[in-house]
């Protein structure tokens, strides 16, 4: 009952959400075809980075090193692409040298994750701290490889991955369904994802009911890993770029999904079909924000917002009834 509550929440905040734009905005524009697939463009690096931060919330985790783990991921893929290429990347090359960068930098990223797998599983390190660390060190790798600079120009098979379509559908839309259904197979149908729900929900009872809770956390963090390194590759399409510094913004909107779509912060339960959910909400409203042109800054502000009336929403729904005190 108090899980279903959370689910009158999300569909409350929808109605919410899209009866403020069509109030606000002219409905014509808002449901353009043209802005509909510029939605259908922008929500996929977003909802798959999600994705990531959400299996591990599921294990009442966090992994907060997931947008550095992105950039470091796009930049070795662009290193290996130079390497191979040249400077003049966007002439072209064989599908076999862009298929390597790819596996290259998904190699950096799974590393990432068993790293912060290993620190969390073996050597009890609070998932924040092992994170925030893992989280700079990447950084710092990631400056020292492009000294700041933007590595830019890519050849035309990469930024198909983040601009093509496909039968009409726009390719960054495909990989997020394929990730979506993904991890859906993973949380629903198989053993690991049934240990992921009962290690967040009870790890010492996961533990004598013989589940190797360190292989749990292993695979989790690796597969949030691989999760970040899919949703860079977008984003280096999309940019055309990569950077050290790029997508900041979007930890925080990670972590706003996943709780907006039922995840729960102390771990044990959440849905994909939630979290998708959310992803929509948070596309129509930052959509609606950027065509009222409201200020970035301001969008971070309200995100903010959004979160924290969640949370307290959650925890009023959440509260069982309270026992009265003898007068």
């Amino acid at each position: 009952m108090k899980r279903k509550l959370s689910d009158i929440w999300i569909l409350l905040l929808a109605l919410a959400g899209i009866i403020l734009l069509m109030s606000v905005l002219n409905g014509a524009q808002f449901f353009r075809a043209r802005n509909i697939q510029s939605m259908a463009f922008q929500m996929p690096e977003l909802g798959i980075l999600s994705l990531a931060m959400m299996i591990t919330m599921l294990t009442a985790g966090i992994n907060l090193s997931i947008i550095a783990s992105a950039n470091l991921t796009s930049i070795t893929i662009a290193i290996v692409l130079s390497h191979f290429m040249g400077p003049d990347m966007s002439a072209g090359g064989s599908t076999g040298i862009v298929l390597l960068a790819i596996l290259a930098g998904l190699a950096v990223s799974a590393i990432i994750g068993l790293l912060n797998g290993l620190l969390i599983a073996h050597l009890d390190v609070s998932p924040i701290l092992a994170t925030l660390g893992t989280m700079i060190l990447v950084n710092g790798i990631s400056i020292v490889l492009t000294k700041g600079y933007v590595i830019s120009g890519f050849p035309p098979l990469i930024l198909f991955l983040g601009n093509g379509k496909v039968a009409g559908i726009p390719m960054p839309m495909i990989i997020f369904i394929v990730c979506v259904l993904i991890l859906w197979v993973i949380l629903s149908q198989s053993r690991l994802g049934l240990n992921i729900y009962m290690y967040g929900s009870n790890p010492v009872a996961c533990h004598y009911s013989g589940v190797n809770n360190r292989k749990v956390l292993l695979k989790t963090y690796l597969i949030s890993g691989l999760f970040a390194g899919v949703a860079a590759i977008i984003m280096m399409s999309r940019f055309n770029s990569a950077k050290a510094d790029y997508g900041e913004s979007y930890l925080l909107m990670t972590v706003l999904a996943s709780v907006l779509g039922g995840t729960s912060a102390s771990g044990g339960f959440g849905k994909v079909s939630g979290l998708v959910i959310s992803l929509v909400i948070l596309q129509l409203v930052s959509n609606g924000l950027n065509l009222m042109q409201v200020n970035n800054f301001l969008t971070i502000a309200i995100w903010g917002i959004i979160l924290i009336f969640v949370m307290i929403a959650n925890y009023y729904s959440n509260r069982g009834p309270q026992k009265r005190r003898p007068a």
